[in-house]
């Protein structure tokens, strides 16, 4: 199986030296005619079905204008040291020629370039974008779609939330009405414009098919997912709801093959215009931080940790004399709510963590041991890409399936933890994914100091338990399925 790529939808970049691209129209073939037994029967129910169907040319009309295409000049960089006839189709009339003289193509460095999209939110020239588009440019071009070339100003540029801020020197130009990503609904109508592969001002449509997608690339942005088709060049360019307004920023597509496939991922708008806010105002985004790892809680978590439903975020770890840490939140803790809201699935806390300015106060509900309690924690502020990072996950022979030891002195001292080393796994610890080498740290939240204790544990656990395992670096709660206890 090949493995899943999420692509940044932009990049169709290229060196100057390449030769051309190819493009492929496609023609309609319409092979069945209708009989006169079924004419009447489709003339009948054609506006029935158009009725069904949204129009979005007024859509088109009023926004167009304010869509513009990026193309963007990066830094020269050397190329191969190998002569370029050799990466030369072998029908080319020249490719005979120039083997018999190695060297005789010269050599030396050549501008990158690529293409992207944005839009314009303010008649000043203020336009938004996808941090990816214009990261290391070099020269920044915006064209209009009434021809008019701009040399454009990046103002800022937040990779985290992948949104960029550019300027040019424009007046009364055409903008773009901004809504909010929170109202639409799983469903809805969506509607696009932008560049894909330098075909400017493209319209493409779909609907919204999830909302607080997180995906595995590290960030934390909560994206709308579509199945919009977006393709290389539509990056950057907005996304609209039926009321026309823009509602996100088209920035991945997850692919097989680097094109379209029907998954489509877009910056809300909500997270775009607070990052645009701050880079106008202070260059820099600032965002708050606890210090902690979670993960998912599925039905299994939750009920080794004795929650009614899996709902929360999991504490995985806790990062030392972090926010979270000095307020006494310790790893198999479930947070339930950050500052009075609800926290339903743990994709939607390190946005909401994110949002809260650093060196204020916060309030978390979280469950222990079964039993819910408030704790108050001064939020940090985040100096690298994480702030409450949500992980996802990839355990005595019986019940549990697992040949464990205590760690030695050494083994201590370079872990820095109390733990028991699984040396062996089988049975409901393998099918749940430990392996021999990993650390057992805790069970359900409660650590784990000798084999008998973890014997004990299992003895009076249920069906479930929830491990705690240290792999490498990462630690990671695993639910473990005991299954029925032995009469």
């Amino acid at each position: 199986m090949k493995p899943k790529v999420l692509a940044r939808s932009l990049i169709a970049t290229a060196v100057i030296s390449a030769l051309g691209a190819g493009a492929y129209s496609a023609g309609h073939i319409f092979t069945q005619e209708a009989n006169a037994a079924t004419a009447p029967l489709a003339a009948a129910s054609a506006p029935a079905a158009s009725a069904l169907l949204p129009d979005f040319t007024g859509i088109v009309e009023r926004n167009g204008p304010a869509v513009v295409n990026i193309s963007v000049t990066h830094e020269a960089r050397e190329t191969a040291n190998t002569p370029q006839f050799e990466h030369m189709d072998t029908n080319n009339p020249f490719f005979e020629f120039f083997r018999q003289f190695p060297g005789a193509v010269p050599h030396g460095s050549a501008p990158q370039r690529g293409e992207g999209s944005g839009f314009i939110v303010s008649p000043d020239g203020v336009i938004l974008t996808n941090a990816h588009v214009v990261d290391d440019a070099t020269e920044v071009t915006v064209k209009l779609t009434d021809r008019r070339e701009f040399r454009a100003k990046v103002i800022g540029s937040d990779k985290p939330s992948d949104v960029a801020v550019l300027k040019i020197d424009a007046t009364g130009l055409p903008t773009v009405k901004l809504g909010s990503s929170m109202k639409e609904k799983v469903g809805e109508w969506v509607l696009a414009i932008g560049s894909p592969f330098g075909f400017e001002n493209s319209v493409t449509s779909g609907i919204v098919s999830a909302k607080s997608r997180s995906l595995p690339d590290g960030t934390y942005i909560p994206f709308i997912q579509t199945d919009v088709a977006v393709n290389p060049g539509n990056s950057g360019g907005p996304l609209f709801n039926m009321q026309g307004e823009v509602i996100g920023i088209n920035s991945q597509i997850f692919t097989h093959t680097g094109g379209y496939q029907g998954l489509s991922f877009a910056v809300p708008i909500d997270l775009a215009i607070k990052v645009k806010d701050q880079l106008q105002q202070f260059g820099k985004v600032s965002r708050g931080r606890i210090g902690v790892t979670i993960q998912e809680v599925n039905q299994q978590l939750a009920n080794s940790f004795g929650l009614s439903s899996p709902n929360g975020a999991l504490v995985a770890s806790v990062e030392d004399n972090g926010p979270a840490a000095r307020a006494g939140i310790k790893p198999g803790d479930v947070i339930l709510k950050f500052n009075g809201h609800a926290i339903k699935d743990s994709s939607e806390l390190p946005s909401q963590v994110a949002d809260v300015k650093p060196g204020t106060h916060a309030t978390l509900e979280i469950s222990r041991n079964g039993k819910t309690r408030e704790i108050e924690l001064n939020v940090g502020e985040l100096k690298g890409n994480k702030l409450a990072s949500a992980d996802t996950a990839t355990q005595d022979h019986g019940r549990l399936g697992l040949v464990v030891r205590p760690l030695d002195p050494d083994e201590q001292q370079q872990a820095g933890n109390k733990g028991l080393v699984v040396e062996e796994s089988s049975g409901p610890a393998a099918r749940a994914g430990i392996q021999p080498g990993d650390l057992l740290l805790a069970v359900n939240g409660t650590p784990l100091k000798s084999v008998e204790q973890l014997r004990a544990m299992v003895a009076k656990s249920g069906r479930t338990m929830a491990l705690l395992i240290q792999r490498e670096q990462g630690k990671i709660f695993i639910p473990v399925d005991l299954g029925s206890k032995q009469g």
